[in-house]
């Protein structure tokens, strides 16, 4: 059984950093591109940031592009998003996902198996 497992998520102010991780179990962690997408309150889900099978390279979105770091560790089948210098604009539910295939896609209906999810606020 596929398990994803967000964390990190909270509430912070403005402008401060903040890390989510993604923890993978019942798949072979390296041969799935993984991804952060984002969904606020009355909108669709969104793909913020997603990163290769071996983490030679990363896609992300205008909106965060600068701010925020994807990043992998295929020893320990964990996905990390560093989120610096964060706005109001940047709250939201993260969904971490594995991808179908090695590399990435920004395309929701391309990742096979989702996380539950961790809400992000920023207050401004």
């Amino acid at each position: 059984q596929v398990r994803l497992v967000e964390s990190g998520g909270g509430l912070v102010q403005a402008g401060d950093s903040l890390s989510l991780y993604c923890a993978a179990s019942g798949l072979t962690f390296s041969n799935y591109a993984m991804a952060w997408f984002r969904q606020a309150p009355g909108k669709e889900r969104e793909i913020v940031a997603a990163i290769t099978w071996g983490g030679g390279a990363a896609y992300y979105a205008n909106s965060v592009k600068d701010r925020f770091t994807i990043s992998r560790d295929n020893a320990k089948n964990t996905v990390s998003l560093q989120m610096n210098s964060l706005k109001a604009d940047d709250t939201a539910v993260y969904y971490c996902a594995a991808g179908r295939g090695r590399y990435y896609s920004t395309f929701v209906t391309n990742y096979d198996y989702w996380g539950q999810g961790t809400q992000v606020t920023v207050s401004s």
